[in-house]
Parts: structure tokens; sequence; C-alpha cells
């Protein structure tokens, strides 16, 4: 990704590009860090318990049906066809489409919820066949209770994708916030006054109370742009048949990007207690990065790249620029995290969890599953945004082709890395778990080339600066190394007892000295985050 501008990208678009990726990562960095927020409440009740491994087991299979239905699928299936039909201002057209793929996802998400809350008994062979008596017990229950908010967030995701659609990012991306504190509410009434068990019951009704919130505070935006709203599961127009012709390999990649993460939690199941709830603490923290940078800059050229008008050479011209400013933004933010993940992941997850039930053991087994994922945390969100561009194209068979490569790579490595090698190397079978995310580390760097070959074949070369990329590893790397030492230089009663503490010293030193070195190399930073730093608006 070269530093050339470019200049020739008309400048009302280019901007408004920009403040849609700004307002897509302010409004996820505020739903992550609630997020946070709740992760270290949950663990400071949990830990790395029984009722913590049933309560994140519990959540896979709700979770899937959310992943499969919801956001995903429909960013890729809907959102270019409905924001085309905007473009072209056809704006009944657009609506009426809008009507049809809310009654179909409302249909199809209440059959499948009341089915799976009587299937859960036999699922639980799925999700964890080797836990019985009381955890197995637990699960089954948390399931049936969460499935109806899984069915919530899929509605939900329809209101992000209209609102997305019309440029309104920052409710879309901020609308979870809620459900994390609806979570975090119901830990905080509870917690200390109940058993593990019982708690894990009260966050999950909460869990479904916070579902339909977050639906119901993006409801009246929503309805300003439809008003008023009909149900109509009708097939009948040309714009809905489409959408769900192209739902359906978008469909299929999400379920097998699901199965790979199922794949890992059954694994997980495998090895002693604490390695579900431990994958799940780290994939917590590699998603902000992912979701940050990967997704917030991905969702926000989506519907920009969905709109280019004109012949094949102009819209690949436009989509070129795109990726390759989109690839300069993400790569600027996410070597830095990959580095902090590998090199300072102690710190960071000391921070994050380290309270009441959460010791130094449950830190440095976490840290090994995160320094797992940074392997592959540049490639993954990367690759987000060449998915993106290929859904502009109308094309969502290709990047299903390459997940299913990548599913397959992942199950074949995560099952080595997991349980032979740890018995081979002769180390406690629980540090199998970080095998896991570095097995999806690898297999993501073969879909990103992948992705990146096929695309350049249909739309030209997307130019990238391995200087420049050089520049930020070697910045990066030489803030972690300041970042490091300062920790050194923390006194160990402090380093043993004050993890908050000790991780604004050293992160701070880590983000500071990355943006002094970024600049000392001549390295721009992405005009949003100047801008922030300047003290203007985006």
């Amino acid at each position: 990704m070269n530093d050339r501008p470019l200049s020739t990208l008309p400048l009302r678009k280019s901007t408004t590009s920009r403040s849609s990726a700004f307002a897509v990562s302010s409004g996820i960095l505020l739903s992550r860090l609630i997020g946070l927020v709740r992760e270290r409440v949950f663990a400071y009740y949990f830990g790395n318990s029984d009722a913590a491994d049933a309560f994140r087991a519990a959540f896979r299979i709700p979770n899937f049906l959310q992943n499969l239905f919801g956001e995903g699928v429909l960013s890729a299936s809907f959102i270019p066809v409905y924001a085309r039909l905007r473009a072209e201002e056809r704006h009944e057209e657009a609506k009426q489409l809008a009507e049809a793929i809310f009654a179909i996802l409302f249909l199809l998400s209440s059959i499948l919820t009341v089915s799976g809350i009587f299937a859960t008994p036999w699922l639980m062979n799925v999700i964890a066949p080797t836990w019985h008596g009381e955890k197995r017990l637990l699960t089954i229950h948390l399931v049936q209770i969460l499935f109806p908010g899984a069915a919530l967030l899929v509605i939900s995701a329809w209101c992000l994708g209209i609102l997305n659609s019309h440029r309104k990012f920052f409710l879309s991306y901020t609308a979870p916030v809620i459900w994390n504190v609806a979570i975090i509410t119901a830990m905080l009434w509870k917690g200390g006054h109940v058993g593990e068990s019982s708690l894990a019951v009260v966050i999950a009704i909460a869990s479904v109370i916070g579902s339909g919130l977050q639906f119901a505070v993006q409801v009246p935006t929503v309805m300003s742009f439809l008003r008023p709203l009909h149900l109509k599961p009708s097939l009948s127009t040309e714009h809905v048949r489409t959408v769900v012709r192209n739902f359906f390999p978008v469909f299929l990649s999400r379920g097998v990007v699901q199965i790979s993460a199922y794949v890992d939690s059954f694994l997980a199941t495998l090895l002693p207690t604490g390695a579900v709830s431990a994958l799940a603490y780290a994939q917590t923290l590699n998603s902000l990065p992912v979701s940050l940078f990967g997704m917030a800059i991905s969702a926000a050229e989506l519907p920009a790249m969905s709109s280019a008008l004109g012949t094949h050479e102009e819209i690949s011209i436009i989509l070129r620029r795109r990726l390759e400013l989109g690839l300069q933004n993400i790569s600027f933010f996410v070597i830095p995290s990959a580095v902090g993940f590998a090199v300072l992941g102690d710190v960071i997850v000391a921070t994050i969890y380290r309270s009441g039930n959460f010791k130094a053991d449950d830190v440095t087994l976490v840290w090994s599953v995160l320094a797992g994922s940074a392997v592959g945390l540049l490639a993954t969100t990367s690759g987000r945004l060449y998915s993106s561009a290929f859904y502009a194209l109308r094309d969502t068979r290709t990047p299903l082709n390459f997940a299913i490569l990548r599913v397959i790579l992942t199950v074949v490595l995560g099952y080595l890395f997991a349980l032979p090698l740890p018995r081979l190397l002769g180390i406690d079978p629980r540090w199998g778990v970080a095998g896991l995310t570095l097995s999806a580390g690898l297999a993501g760097w073969m879909e990103f080339v992948l992705l990146r070959r096929a695309l350049q074949a249909r739309i030209g070369e997307v130019v990238a600066s391995v200087s420049r990329i050089a520049r930020l590893w070697l910045g990066a790397l030489l803030s972690a190394a300041c970042g490091y030492g300062v920790k050194l230089l923390l006194p160990l009663q402090i380093r043993a007892h004050h993890s908050v503490l000790v991780g604004l010293c050293v992160l701070s030193t880590f983000g500071i000295g990355y943006l002094l070195c970024t600049r000392m190399f001549g390295v721009a930073a992405p005009g949003s985050l100047t801008r922030l730093l300047r003290g203007r608006s985006g």
C-alpha cells in the first residue's frame, strides 16, 4: 500500500468515506469499551470456572444463528442491492425490498429459534459431548434461555443494514452498548449474592432483555426511512430474488466460518477446565482490532463501492483506489495491535481481566491464546475489505470458495496444534487452546492471498508499498520494546498487585511511541486520526 495521494478520487466521496469509517470506528469503539467492562466483571465473578465454560459454550449456538442470518450475511447480500436502488433514486423499490427482507428474516429466525429451544438437549451432543452432570444441565438451560435473544439480534442486524445504507453508521454500531449494559447491570445486581450457576442464568436472561433493547433503540430512525412498514415475505420482485440468490452463498460462507468457530470451541471442550473460557476471553480482545479497523472500514466502504456507477473500467478504478486507501488505514492500526498482542499480551490481559477469580495463571493462559491470534490479525482484517469488494461486484461465490478452503485448513491444523502437539512437547494440555488461534491465523493468510489474487484478476493491481509495511512493523516493534522496558522498570510489588496502573504506564508508552516512530519514519497517519489528535471534528 503506497503513500501516494489518491487525488483523482472525487473529494466529496473520499471525505464521506473517511467520515463514515470514523463514525463506524467510533461507534464500535464505544460498544467494545463497554464490552470490555462486561468481560472484566464476568472475569471477576466467574474466572475460568465450570460455570464460565458453560456460559461460553451455551452462547455459541444462539450466536451461530445470529452470525448466519445477521450482520455479515445482510451486509453482503442486502446492502449492495438496496444501496444501488437508492443510488439510482428508485426509493419506492428500495423500501419494498427492505420490507420483504424484514418479513423473511422474522419468519426464518422465529422458526429456527423455536426449533432450537426444543432441540437443545440433542444439540448438546454437538456442543460438548464430553460434559456430564451439572455442567451439562446448566449449559442446556442457558442455551434455551439465550435462543430468543439471538432472533432479536438477527432483526437488529436488519436495522443495521438499513441504517448503514443511509450512512447512519454511529447509531447502528453503538446500539450494542445497551445489550452490554443490561448484562453488566445483572452481574452487579446479583454477583456475590448467588452462586455461579444461578448468576449465569441471570445474565442469560439479561442478555435476552438487552437484545430486545438493542433492536428497540434503532427502530425509530429506521421507521423514519421506511414508514409505514408492511410485512410482505414475498419473492415476487427481481430485487428480492437477487438478495435471496446472493444470500445463500454468503450464508454458506458464514456457515463454514461458524463451523470453524464451532470446531475450535468443540476442541476446547476436550481440553481441561478453563480452555473454553480462555478462548472466549482472548477472542473478545482479538475482536477489538478486527471490529474497529477491519469491520469499520469494510462496513463504511461496502455501500460506497456498491453505489459505484459507470463502465467496468470506471468501477474498477474506484474500487482499486478505495481498496488502497482502506488497506493503508487498516495496516496502520492492525500491525501495532498484532505486535501488542504478542509482546505485551500479558499486560493487556491483566489490565482488562485480572481481578476477583481471574488469577495470574489465567492471565498467562489467555495471553498465549491472544498471541496465537496475532499471527493472522492483519490477514483477517484486510481480507474483510477484499470480501466487501467482491460483494460490491455482486460476487458472493468467490469469497465462499476461499472461506471453505480456510476452514478446512483451520480444522486440520487446529486439531494437530491443540491435541497431539502438547502431548508431543510434554506440556500441560491446557496450552493446546493457543494452537487453535495460531492455526486460524495461518489459514487466514492463505485466504487473504487467494482473495487478493482473484480480485486483482478482476479489477487490476491494488498497489501495495512493501517499504511502508516494513516501516510500520519496525515502528510497532520498537515501541513495544519501549513498553516492555517500562514494565521491567516498575517495582515487582506494583506489577503483582496493580495491573490497571501497569497497563496505563506500559500501553500508553507503547501507543505514544508508535505514533512518534511512524512520524519519524515518514508514514502518514490516517486523516481521521490526525483530525482527532489536533482536536478537530471528523
